[in-house]
């Protein structure tokens, strides 16, 4: 068995026109590659968010109690986030379908939790910030980056199974 040379250059058995032969991979898996990163850093601050927002949960509710809207928001951001890391990982189209569904919910409970509380209205209307609790203001920021986030995930995901679906001719 000949063993191949150190020396750089054209390898041994061929004449250097082999190259229409070579396989090129495709732009759609090097999306695929970059989209799937994209996803994983998103989801990863999805997920220092949502730790930050169950801790204002447990926080808040030792004051007025637990409010639903925010707990069914945490929880659903919780199932989003563990189904959407699942189908990044196993490279599963269902899956981040339904991380786009479930993002989307997550949206719709934060809006009606911020609609509900008029936190938005209190917080740019109110010209004595001192009227504003820690609480509200930290939740009013917690619900913006998490729509943010959402949002951008839903961005990403989008791309992401577009370049993962094969492509239709027909």
């Amino acid at each position: 068995m000949q063993q191949r040379k150190p020396v750089a250059g054209r390898p041994s058995g061929t004449d250097g026109f082999d190259y229409s032969y070579r396989m090129v991979v495709d732009s759609r898996y090097t999306k695929v590659a970059k989209g799937k990163s994209r996803l994983k850093s998103i989801l990863t601050t999805q997920g220092v968010l949502q730790v930050i927002g169950s801790l204002l949960v447990v926080l808040a509710s030792r004051d007025k109690g637990f409010d639903n809207l925010v707990v069914v928001s945490v929880s659903i951001g919780f199932i989003s986030l563990l189904i959407g890391e699942l189908g990044r990982r196993r490279s599963q189209v269902n899956l981040l379908r339904l991380f786009l569904s479930f993002s989307a919910v997550g949206i719709v409970v934060a809006t009606a939790h911020v609609v509900w509380n008029d936190l938005f209205f209190k917080l740019f209307k109110t010209q004595d910030f001192s009227s504003i609790t820690n609480y509200e203001l930290g939740e009013t920021v917690y619900i913006l980056l998490g729509v943010l986030l959402h949002v951008l995930a839903i961005i990403t995901a989008v791309a992401l199974l577009q370049n993962m679906s094969p492509k239709r001719t027909t």
